[in-house]
């Protein structure tokens, strides 16, 4: 049950808990599906065969029996022995040919059998799992740490479950490589990229701390826009299909701005003011995700602080690359 008490990214969280699970139930039952079919294929075929073996011995038997005595100058064990070898060697056959043929046949039957039931095993795990939690969520309350810890055991099991589902993003195979400069004539110090972003349309936006800037690059890579920035940009994010947020971050400057891309030009916009530093930024369904290096906040898109999920003060830069995540 999704409660309106719980954050918006609590709430989507659980949708898509939701979704996962019924994805994996639905992998469930077409594999326990595919497991019935196999077995009944197997079994038709063996069937089929053995009905075949029966047809050709039964025909054998009635043509000899048809054939009249005086056609042939043998005898009537004669023809008895002529049967018979034609139904052994039809046995024969049997036992080299068609039976080689579907134990074999049986044989990769157990085991895909074997590897699907793996499978659901597995997939049966991830589920009763990702249930536990769709069901622990709204139990949780106000706790903020236990929101955090939950929304990682989440996002973690979802990444499995998506792997067993084949649409997970975390493998990826290097197909080719090349390298791109991004200077340009102002730069004045050597670049030095903290972030970058991609667009639907092909369009790459990078975060060149070294020159306080952030630059817009097209499909081939080549610099065709750029925003100056007075304090040093940390991170960025996409927003919509053509607007992003950067953090950029200074002494007692702490601030968000937002940037439309229009074709080859980076279009500034309007910027929120925060009360602490803002170094990480990421975006999920209207909520931005702020880290400061040692904690972690929420806001919505016009700058109202939804909560600080995370804190740790031990020391001045505690989460983790002291940026992107905690």
């Amino acid at each position: 049950m999704l409660f309106d008490t719980h954050p918006l990214y609590i709430r989507g969280l659980l949708v898509d808990l939701k979704t996962v699970i019924e994805d994996i139930n639905s992998l469930n039952r077409a594999q326990e599906d595919r497991v019935q079919l196999l077995q009944e294929a197997y079994k038709e075929h063996e069937r089929h065969k053995l009905q075949q073996m029966r047809h050709n011995i039964n025909s054998t038997i009635n043509t000899f029996s048809r054939i009249p005595l005086t056609t042939y100058s043998a005898s009537d064990n004669t023809i008895k022995e002529q049967t018979n070898m034609s139904i052994i060697n039809f046995l024969d056959d049997f036992d080299n040919n068609i039976l080689k043929e579907l134990n074999a046949m049986k044989d990769e039957v157990i085991k895909i059998k074997h590897s699907i039931t793996k499978s659901i095993k597995k997939c049966t795990g991830l589920q009763n799992y990702l249930t536990l939690l769709y069901e622990t969520i709204p139990k949780i309350g106000y706790n903020k740490e236990l929101r955090l810890i939950v929304t990682i055991k989440c996002g973690d099991t979802i990444q499995q479950a998506l792997a067993v589902l084949g649409k997970s993003g975390n493998v990826f195979t290097v197909q080719e490589k090349s390298e791109h400069s991004v200077r340009i004539p102002s730069d004045s110090n050597t670049c030095w990229i903290s972030a970058i972003c991609v667009l639907p349309h092909g369009q790459v936006l990078v975060v060149d701390w070294g020159n306080k800037k952030v630059k817009l690059l097209n499909k081939q890579f080549q610099v065709v826009s750029h925003w100056d920035s007075i304090d040093t940009p940390q991170d960025i994010c996409k927003i919509t299909r053509s607007e992003v947020a950067v953090t950029v971050d200074g002494i007692k400057t702490h601030k968000i701005h937002f940037f439309i891309v229009i074709k080859n030009h980076l279009i500034p916009g309007r910027y929120l003011e925060l009360e602490h530093s803002c170094r990480g930024i990421t975006h999920h369904q209207g909520i931005l995700f702020i880290c400061s290096g040692s904690a972690a906040y929420t806001y919505s898109l016009i700058g109202k602080l939804v909560c600080r999920i995370y804190e740790d003060q031990s020391s001045g830069l505690t989460g983790t690359n002291h940026v992107g995540t905690l």
